[in-house]
């Protein structure tokens, strides 16, 4: 199986809602610079050092993206092994792949698509550590 690894939602005021998120459940937010869109990583459950994966089974941890033209509802990212393959099977299945894929450096190649329903998803091929 493909598991969920990363979950994402938009945020209007990326100060707001690193507040919010810290202030309430604890969450490490971090946010990142220009070159990577001042995305917010939220760090829920600690991760192994050497893996860089949650030490909780079952816990994922999530980022923020400016709320607009991205998108404007959560969304979960999907780690696969073989990006490519994933991606033509999504198209042969009625979903639509939006974009090419991206590298995340450190952590792997990335690329949106949406799926039969209407709904806006991950796929994540991890670097292989």
């Amino acid at each position: 199986m493909n598991p969920v690894v990363h979950f994402e939602m938009p945020a209007e005021d990326k100060k707001r809602v690193i507040a919010f998120y810290s202030n309430v459940f604890g969450w490490k937010m971090n946010q990142l610079g220009p070159e990577m869109g001042k995305y917010i990583l939220a760090t829920t459950t600690e991760v192994d050092e050497k893996t860089k994966r949650p030490k909780t089974a079952g816990a994922i941890n999530g980022g923020f993206y400016q709320k607009g033209k991205d998108g404007t509802m959560p969304h979960i990212v999907i780690a696969v092994d073989d990006l490519n393959a994933q991606m033509k099977a999504v198209n042969e299945s009625g979903g639509n792949v939006l974009g090419k894929p991206m590298d995340i450096p450190g952590v792997g190649s990335f690329v949106m698509f949406q799926d039969t329903e209407g709904n806006r998803v991950g796929m994540l091929q991890p670097n292989r550590r």
